[in-house]
């Protein structure tokens, strides 16, 4: 694939010193922490199977599957479940997007551009892919196999964080909050630039949850406390879901409309609807701790998941 040329993007990485904030703001431990301008840690994405058996649920053992001493983030499958998209740095300048198939365990590089490029989602239309996209944190298409990079919205001045497609046209996406304003939530149509503000003080995860029409997400109530959410997509009315996360985390995947998963140091914890919390694997023996991002195929037979190696 030919790298994007310059006529092609809104506005090039202007400085060293802006995909050093883009990486900080990517990895923050949480979305309402400060920004701060310095390198991120060291990361893997890991592979585990998932069993599940009536209401219980197995972690198999994870697999590396990242397998770099750099950053490598932000895990979300194919809707086959056949492959894992990632983020991953590995010349230690900027970010590309990668591909893990799960059939032949082959790692293939999706996007060679000279800016960084994070958190893959494959596009409602299943033939291609959306990321966010350099110092402008607009988002880019791209085809499956990474060819033909286009524009696929950018929302004025304003840097997108995260997103998730609503329907074909709209996103749910977490702006960054200028000037120290807090980081919103809010709905976009990307033909028409119009939105509406959801929610403020929210964190990065932003789900479709299963079987529902509603979006999900974690807002803080206060450092030591924070909730999962979702808003009515039609109406954008907004419910408690979960009334307490853990209280370390802010990322989550849903297995299906009644059960979620999110991580804790090294250990896993689901969410069942009218059971609450309890953990259910402790990966510290596979020498995975500080598990942050999670992603569930929707077969419910994988789980991919951010975490940094023990050292």
């Amino acid at each position: 694939m030919s790298p994007i040329t310059q006529s092609s993007i809104p506005r090039k990485l202007l400085a060293i010193g802006s995909a050093f904030l883009i990486f900080a703001f990517c990895l923050l431990p949480s979305a309402l922490t400060t920004v701060s301008a310095q390198s991120p840690p060291a990361t893997e994405v890991y592979l585990a199977p998932l069993v599940s058996t009536g209401a219980s649920v197995t972690v198999g053992a994870p697999v590396n599957i990242s397998n770099s001493p750099g950053y490598d983030n932000q895990p979300s499958f194919l809707p086959d479940g056949s492959a894992v998209l990632f983020t991953s740095s590995r010349d230690g300048k900027q970010t590309d997007i990668y591909k893990y198939v799960l059939a032949t365990k082959q790692l293939v590089q999706l996007t060679h551009t000279a800016e960084n490029e994070y958190s893959p989602l494959v596009s409602p239309d299943g033939k291609s892919f959306v990321c966010v996209h350099g110092a402008e944190q607009s988002l880019f298409r791209y085809d499956l196999d990474g060819s033909n990079p286009r524009l696929a919205y950018q929302h004025g001045k304003a840097l997108i964080g995260y997103h998730v497609w609503i329907t074909n046209t709209q996103i749910a996406a977490f702006i960054l909050g200028a000037g120290g304003s807090p980081n919103t939530l809010q709905v976009i149509d990307t033909t028409t630039g119009k939105s509406e503000t959801i929610a403020s003080n929210i964190g990065r995860s932003l789900l479709m949850r299963p079987g529902a029409n509603t979006v999900s997400f974690v807002t803080r109530l206060s450092p030591q406390s924070s909730e999962i959410k979702q808003f009515d997509v039609k109406t954008h009315v907004v419910s408690t879901v979960v009334a307490d996360t853990l209280r370390a985390s802010e990322d989550l995947t849903w297995l299906d409309g009644r059960r979620l998963l999110m991580g804790e140091g090294s250990t896993l914890s689901m969410w069942r609807q009218g059971f609450g919390w309890n953990q259910i694997a402790d990966l510290a023996s596979a020498g995975v701790t500080k598990i942050t991002r999670l992603a569930a195929s929707r077969d419910g037979k994988w789980l991919a998941l951010v975490g940094e190696p023990a050292k």
